[in-house]
Order: structure tokens, then sequence, then C-alpha cells
């Protein structure tokens, strides 16, 4: 049987037709408001997901507990987040799995960390950093939100200083205007042929990304862009791509430390 949804667990709710979405923490006495109504937090409480409800004005909504992508999304902004086109990319590159321990520099507001944080599993570990202490503390509250904060350790730290991490770990994202800066502690940290990946908003940025992971001693280096658009499928209007689409977010990079050997050269060399 399906598990109820129960106070204290973050929900979803998708207007039914417009595909329109909220999201909050279930609260016992608390009231869900919007400009389509309100819905007392105990009517959603004890349901099964997939359950319809309506609001006091009687706009249906039904309601899920979030995915993945969409706990991602709906995090409280204080800088720009890593979107799910690209986080697919990142994560595959990043090879994680269950118990594996992962560096990231850059944590911004966490939407990235929870992806981390859940591919790591409770026996895994997520060391973040940023440079920024106000950063943090709003990504930690994101962070707990999303119920990872047990796999999660978080501190201060300038880009290009050695990573206060014990021992080996298996991969490394950076998000940082200035990459280069943390490749280096990054090769240090880090094992043997496993991966490093960021992301990076412009060209420049990117070649210097590049050209200072091929100086330091990584091989393998990937770089792309994902566009991302939506496609329209109506019975009368007919199948056609939506107006709008996520086009570019950044530029995303992957790389393999090599030991100290011959190295590749170029992007998708």
């Amino acid at each position: 049987m399906a598990r109820p949804l129960e106070y204290g667990e973050q929900v979803l709710l998708w207007e039914a037709g417009r595909g329109r979405t909220f999201s909050f923490v279930l609260r016992e006495g608390e009231v869900f408001h919007s400009h389509k109504g309100s819905i007392p937090h105990g009517e959603i409480a004890g349901q099964p997901e997939g359950t319809r409800v309506f609001s006091n004005t009687g706009v249906e909504f039904v309601v899920f507990r979030p995915r993945l992508p969409e706990r991602m999304m709906k995090v409280r902004r204080r800088t720009q987040i890593v979107y799910p086109k690209d986080a697919g990319w990142l994560a595959l590159a990043l090879d994680l799995a269950p118990g594996m321990r992962v560096v990231e520099m850059g944590t911004g507001s966490g939407a990235f960390t929870i992806l981390l944080a859940q591919l790591v599993g409770p026996g895994g570990r997520v060391y973040t950093f940023d440079r920024r202490e106000d950063f943090l503390e709003n990504a930690l509250e994101n962070i707990s939100r999303a119920g990872l904060s047990d796999r999660v350790e978080a501190g201060v730290l300038e880009a290009g200083e050695p990573f206060p991490v014990e021992g080996e770990v298996d991969a490394v994202f950076l998000d940082l205007p200035e990459p280069w800066l943390a490749v280096s502690p990054a090769y240090a940290v880090l094992a043997p042929g496993r991966p490093l990946a960021g992301i990076v908003p412009t060209a420049e940025q990117l070649k210097g990304f590049v050209a200072s992971l091929e100086r330091e001693g990584f091989v393998a280096v990937e770089c792309v862009e994902i566009l991302e658009r939506r496609v329209l499928v109506r019975e009368r209007e007919g199948v056609r791509p939506f107006e709008r689409m996520v086009g570019f977010t950044g530029y995303i990079v992957s790389a393999r430390k090599a030991l100290p050997a011959g190295k590749e050269e170029g992007c998708g060399g």
C-alpha cells in the first residue's frame, strides 16, 4: 500500500489543466494560500499521492511528493542554479553511486547539492563549499527541506584553497566564476581515474577551465551545451514545439584524473 503523505514532508500541488505547481511542507494547522484559493494542510495529510484536492474557490489540484528535479527547481534561490537539463548530464559524468564521497565547490543555493546527496545515498557524503556564508545558510535550509542534511557537510572556503577532506574522494563538481583556481586542489583530493565536472556561463571561462584541466593532468575532457524544448501535444490543434524553450544556461564540462603521463587535448578529444 502506498505510504500516505505526512506532516513534516514536502508536497507538490499540480494545478489540473494548467500544469502550474506549488510546493510547500505540510504543517499541522496551517493553510496553503495562492491566487487559486486556499487548501488546509489537514485535507492533504493522510492522503496517498495522486489524490485530487480542491481549493475553496473550486480549483482542482493533484497532490504529489516532488520528484528530484522539482525539489531542485523549487529551492529558495540566492544564486543561479544548475537546471535539470544540465544536471542529468553532469550526474552521469560524475558517475556517482550510493556510498560514494563527492566534493562540490560553489554551493550556491544548494539545488545541485540536493541531487548529489540523493545520488550518494545515506551511506555517502557530500562535502560542499562556498566563499559566501550567507549562501551556505540558505543552501543548508534548502537541503534540510529536502530531507538530506544527514549526508551533507558544508563549509566556507575560497577558491584555490585545499579542500579540507580526509582521504580521496570519488568525484568533484565545480561551479565557480574562476574554476581554474580550484582545479589543482580538485586533482589533489580526487582518486585516480575518477571524474571532475563543472559548469561555466561564458566561452572565455570555458577556455580557461579546459586549459587548467589539461595543465593539471586531467584527460578525456568533454564540453557540451544542452538545449531543451518542450512539445505541445493537443488533439485539435495538433503537435508542435512550444514557443519558448530553456536555451543556453551554461557550458558543461567533464574530465578524468590521470596519473602523470601524456595528456589529451581539446574538447571531445
